[in-house]
């Protein structure tokens, strides 16, 4: 049997920008339907969903975390999301695990960059919404403000059910429009009581905005509205679940969440507004493809239907090892069971399964249909998994999450830590699926990318406190390189005599320069035997390996073409090892001839700005020597900007561009070509190369 009946259930997501309040919120609902004896709060660290050391420190939520909570014999499971955007991508994957989002508008600050890039990523999963305004409790609270610009960002209709008491010191509860009655708050206590005589023809007002909503949305409603009848209650709380699931309007509530005022009606209005698992699978199928033709598959929410459940999330924890948190789509998953991951197509044991009240783990012996758990030690499961059963076996597309944006080199702080780093690392890329990390095999340096400084940074205090590994950051080398403007010719001549058999290689080469991006021809153009055919190859070698570093700076050679036109040996002195050296000798003097010069690498970026910014992002984009190929308006007000940029002007960018357009400006980049650096730049980068190699041989 089910713990939980799927029509009881609501799986809720709490979204919004960084610091709206969403962990205060969950906090507060926790503590009204009976969790917790006493309400938490941000500035002591003393949330049930904030309990990560850096989330304490930095107090914001960093990663996502579960809870849940009974409420009027319905279980409520909450998530509560990251909104700082460096972190945004976990609510990305987490909105895959819910039926329903809580959107959080703070009355001071409105609607953000960051609450309307969730709020899309609320639209590509399709899932119902509603808004609560808080903060009303904060002088300059204005709940009309925030109403007007939330339907302004979201080009979505808002219709408020609940409407503030008073604002700033004076918010002392709210008016439910459905109920016509107001919820005072004292002493932390909810009072329900008739409506002030000063907030009547208010309340009023927006009763008859909801019924005309409601009524617009349903023929035989309008017709008995305009007739002159009256809705009546049923009617009217029908149509607003029927408009919230499908999206007509989004309903508004408000309150503090800090104060604790509003929670009981967000509960409520969370049940009304919000579907069960069983009425969002009529909105939107539970679709996955079968794993033996690849065909469509679609599931009932339903204990008797074959499992199927998605891993949405995994967290590397050092003392229970790695946690699997997971959403049962279909079927009852059992502790104690083997599973099938229809994903990686291998079999595992489970132990115990667990829900999650922030890091408490509670075992369960089963979880059904529509429930949302953790189960731990899972070695082959990871992020964005499917598991199913075996005789049935269907599997759910993968969260594509964007790609880092910035890139550090590491290494490891103590000697011989590098094993020891490198394992470390690999736990936290399970956890965390916006990092990578990689060995650039030029640099030989080891590269970790993700979605801002901020998240490096809390990457690394991770590794140092749940591993013991201390690393230091700096940023990436560059991959310049070296090539050559002019034709020239050399000889390269290597003799050496010391007695007894000696050593004598001579080629005589021209170099000449080809186009950028064409690489490395070599020419065999000797006649009359003056180079004996088995030594050829190895004169082409030891210029191919004298190539790998320049003479300039010690970068790569490219782009240019070697012809060997004569040379002369000797009977019994010549080698490979002679030629080979004359070879490396022959080019490094070419390149000194020729016109030596450094190359860039240069990006191809698409930047993505609000309008408003776009002047400010292109000037910026001109001053780092980029150079704009075009520009497209997009949807939403935005503007597409096509360029080329050196990818040394872009290190950093990502902090940049978040500085010159709030937060709402997105970019890609991908390498384009080698362009010849000016020669004032190229000048710096020669001075640090022989700066840095003076330091090491010192």
């Amino acid at each position: 049997m089910a713990n939980v009946d799927v029509a009881k259930i609501r799986n809720v997501a709490v979204i919004a920008h960084g610091g709206a309040g969403k962990t205060s919120l969950v906090e507060a609902l926790l503590f009204d339907s009976g969790m917790t004896d006493r309400l938490g709060n941000i500035q002591d660290g003393t949330t049930i969903t904030d309990y990560e050391p850096e989330e304490i420190d930095r107090k914001i939520t960093i990663t996502s975390s579960l809870a849940f909570c009974n409420w009027d014999k319905h279980r409520i499971n909450l998530i509560d999301t990251p909104g700082f955007i460096n972190f945004i991508e976990d609510t990305r994957g987490s909105l895959r695990a819910v039926d329903g989002a809580v959107i959080i508008v703070s009355a001071l600050s409105g609607v953000k960059a960051e609450t309307e890039k969730i709020w899309k990523y609320a639209c590509e999963v399709e899932i119902p919404r509603i808004i609560f305004v808080n903060k009303l409790d904060k002088e300059s609270a204005d709940f009309e403000r925030a109403v007007s610009e939330l339907e302004k960002s979201f080009d979505t209709e808002a219709v408020p059910l609940l409407i503030p008491i008073g604002a700033g010191e004076t918010f002392t509860g709210v008016i439910d429009i459905v109920k016509m009655k107001a919820f005072i708050s004292k002493g932390g206590k909810t009072e329900m009581t008739d409506i002030p005589a000063d907030m009547k023809d208010a309340a009023d007002i927006y009763r008859k905005k909801l019924i005309e909503k409601i009524a617009e949305s349903d023929d035989a409603l309008l017709e008995k509205y305009l007739e002159g009848g009256e809705l009546s209650d049923q009617e009217i709380i029908n149509g607003i679940k029927e408009s919230s699931l499908t999206r007509k309007f989004i309903p508004v509530t408000c309150g503090s969440a800090v104060k604790n005022i509003g929670m009981p009606n967000l509960l409520d209005t969370i049940l009304l507004c919000l579907p069960s698992p069983a009425e969002m699978a009529t909105i939107s199928p539970i679709r996955g493809k079968s794993l033996k033709d690849k065909s469509e598959v679609i599931r009932k929410p339903a204990e008797n239907e074959p499992l199927a459940a998605y891993v949405f999330k995994t967290i590397a924890d050092p003392y229970a090892g790695k946690l699997s948190l997971f959403r049962v789509l279909s079927g009852t998953l059992k502790a104690d069971s083997m599973i099938y991951n229809s994903t990686s197509d291998s079999k595992e044991r489970i132990g115990q399964l667990f829900y999650l009240q922030g890091k408490k783990q509670v075992p369960v012996q089963a979880l059904s249909a529509g429930e949302i758990g953790v189960v731990a030690k899972l070695k082959g499961t990871n992020t964005g998994d499917t598991i199913s059963d075996e005789a049935k076996p269907i599997i759910f597309d993968k969260v594509k999450f964007a790609d880092p944006i910035i890139s550090y080199a590491m290494a490891a702080r103590n000697k011989g830590d590098e094993e020891k780093v490198s394992i470390a690392l690999h736990r936290v890329l399970e956890e965390d699926p916006t990092l990578r990390f990689t060995r650039d095999e030029e640099t030989k340096e080891m590269i970790i990318s993700g979605m801002g400084q901020v998240h490096i940074e809390v990457t690394l205090e991770r590794l140092k406190r749940r591993f013991g590994v201390e690393i230091e950051m700096k940023t990436p080398k560059i991959p310049y390189r070296e090539t050559i403007k002019a034709s020239t010719k050399v000889q390269g001549r290597y003799k050496k005599q010391s007695g007894g058999k000696g050593q004598y290689g001579d080629c005589h080469i021209t170099v000449e320069p080809l186009q950028r991006g064409s690489g490395f021809e070599f020419v065999d153009k000797v006649v009359g035997g003056a180079i004996p055919r088995q030594y050829i190859p190895a004169v082409e070698k030891g210029i191919i390996d004298a190539m790998h570093e320049g003479i300039l700076a010690g970068y790569p050679l490219v782009d240019l073409r070697v012809t060997l036109t004569d040379g002369s040996y000797h009977t019994v002195d010549s080698s490979e090892m002679a030629f080979k050296i004359a070879g490396s000798m022959a080019i490094k003097k070419a390149a000194l001839e020729a016109k030596p010069i450094l190359l860039e690498p240069i990006m191809r970026a698409e930047i993505t700005t609000p309008d408003e910014a776009l002047g400010a992002v292109i000037g910026d984009l001109n001053s780092k020597r980029g150079k704009v190929q075009g520009v497209e308006p997009q949807a939403g007000g935005n503007q597409k900007i096509m360029s080329t940029v050196p990818m040394s002007e872009m290190l950093t960018y990502a902090n940049q561009l978040h500085s010159l357009t709030s937060g709402r400006g997105l970019y890609s980049m991908e390498f384009s070509h080698y362009e010849e650096m000016p020669s004032h730049q190229a000048q710096k980068v020669i001075a640090e190369r022989q700066a840095q190699k003076q330091e090491k041989h010192a």
